[in-house]
């Protein structure tokens, strides 16, 4: 029995390529996902504010395991990103998180490294209410470190310690 089930795939694409993959993606049919950033990027003799990939390197499919040998006969793709020896699937309900901060424009940024200490929590109050989170600091000017599991990345927002509640 074939599996047609949708999901989420996180998909490695080559260095500086993940627009021309998504554009490509998106001619074939297929439902992608490229979280953009915008910063300011300074030549010698101007400055311009650019959209940026948010994680390098990648762009997420949405797409059945039928459709994955059409996803890497792409331009720009490289591998698919595998975890305990299987392509690795990312939650819908994390992807629509990263959608929601993504769509109120939060200033997110981005922490290349495995965060491995902290509290778990959900977020009650405020835009980001119902997701769930792993504290790694909370300061002064109160940032919330959010870990996406499964990529690798994690996303800082800028919330209130009144909107957060630990999780047992």
């Amino acid at each position: 029995m074939e599996n047609n089930k949708y999901n989420w795939y996180p998909v490695y694409t080559k260095s500086r390529s993940e627009k021309k993959v998504d554009l490509e993606l998106r001619k074939k049919g297929i439902k992608t996902f490229l979280p953009l950033k915008k910063t300011e990027r300074i030549w010698s003799d101007r400055k311009k504010i650019i959209d940026v990939a948010l994680f390098p390197y990648y762009i997420f499919v949405f797409i059945t395991p039928q459709e994955i040998p059409n996803v890497l006969n792409t331009n720009g793709v490289v591998r698919f990103i595998y975890f305990s020896g299987k392509i690795a699937t990312m939650p819908l309900k994390q992807m629509n998180d990263l959608q929601l901060l993504l769509a109120i424009d939060s200033n997110l940024e981005i922490f290349n490294y495995d965060l491995t200490e902290g509290t778990p929590v959900k977020i009650i109050a405020g835009p980001f209410k119902d997701i769930f989170a792993e504290v790694v600091t909370i300061n002064k000017t109160k940032n919330l470190v959010l870990q996406l599991k499964n990529l690798g990345y994690s996303v800082q927002i800028k919330t209130s310690i009144a909107y957060i509640e630990p999780i047992n």
